[in-house]
């Protein structure tokens, strides 16, 4: 069976329209980082970033080059703390976030 649309259109609509979505995606990302599960964590939060207000406005956003923080969520990327932490931050404020249950 063929998909009739692009996953990343579809990610994007169902962002578009769903809030639980887009947070879900996020608290999924802080859970794979808790579970070390980085790979995951990565491609969620590159998910977001598509599906929301792309990787120029967010990089802006967090004061990262953008071409820096493609490169840090790509699969052979090697976040840190800092660098990730102020992308949860803009994420979290975004949705609205104000707590998480971690899955561990």
């Amino acid at each position: 069976m063929t998909l009739t649309r692009d996953f990343k259109d579809t990610v994007k609509a169902r962002a578009d329209r769903d809030p639980a979505f887009r947070k879900a995606l996020v608290a999924e990302a802080v859970n794979c980082l808790v579970n070390n599960d980085l790979e995951t964590m990565k491609t969620l939060l590159r998910d977001y970033i598509n599906a929301t207000d792309g990787f120029e406005f967010v990089a802006a956003a967090v004061k990262t080059p953008s071409k820096s923080l493609m490169r840090m969520l790509s699969p052979t990327g090697n976040p840190q703390v800092r660098t990730l932490s102020p992308v949860f931050r803009y994420a979290v404020e975004r949705e609205g976030i104000h707590g998480f249950a971690v899955a561990v």
